[in-house]
């Protein structure tokens, strides 16, 4: 790790770790997860200056930040959007977060006019069709911005380099769309998971059941 002669005055210590979160912070590593800030700083060697650059060379060992979620852990985000596919989420820092429609709770279908998902607890009905031809005062919505708890499912790494466009016998080959390159699959299809506000209420509910209890 290299430290630029202007901050040859600032500690040591310091000066790497701004080097390390510039190289690093908010970065995705394969295998590894979104890199969020340096936690400590183990080792660092003793600086050399390389023939040419100037700059102060270390070695250094140091421990990072990650941001990667381990099967099954329950996580709170938010809607940022929905589409035909399925829900994308944000936790804020990270935005690749997807619930698809095979993960949401069924019966379940997509407005279009409304941009959003809807569930419609106890019904019998299966297809989007019979779905969307109910009351809407009977659905329940996962409106965008709304705060769900979801399960992780399931994880994703893409190393998709750029580059110049690839020819193929003197034609131009289409290239595929760009993809992220850490994607998080999530769930919502399981019992006290999606949109906080669902569940609320039933915990009250539970709470004052048991109170009732207690008292007799």
């Amino acid at each position: 790790m290299s430290v630029h002669p202007s901050n040859f005055g600032a500690p040591v210590d310091e000066a790497l770790i701004a080097e390390i979160n510039k190289k690093y912070a908010n970065r995705v590593l394969q295998d590894v997860g979104l890199c969020i800030c340096v936690f400590d700083l183990v080792e660092a060697g003793e600086g050399k200056v390389r023939y040419g650059d100037g700059l102060l060379w270390y070695k250094v060992v140091f421990r990072i930040v990650v941001f990667r979620p381990f099967a099954s852990e329950v996580l709170i985000a938010k809607v940022k959007s929905s589409d035909e596919d399925g829900i994308r989420l944000t936790v804020g820092f990270f935005d690749d977060m997807y619930i698809p429609a095979a993960y949401l709770p069924q019966p379940s279908a997509f407005d279009s006019n409304e941009r959003a998902y809807f569930w419609l607890p106890g019904s019998e009905l299966t297809t989007s069709t019979e779905l969307l031809d109910t009351p809407v005062a009977e659905r329940m919505y996962i409106d965008q911005g709304e705060v769900l708890r979801v399960r992780m499912e399931a994880e994703e790494f893409y190393d998709d380099e750029p580059g110049p466009p690839r020819m193929s016998e003197g034609v131009q080959v289409t290239r595929e769309a760009q993809r992220a390159p850490y994607n998080v699959v999530c769930s919502i299809a399981e019992q006290g998971l999606g949109p906080v506000a669902w569940w609320n209420g039933a915990t009250v509910v539970e709470e004052g059941q048991e109170e009732v209890m207690d008292e007799g």
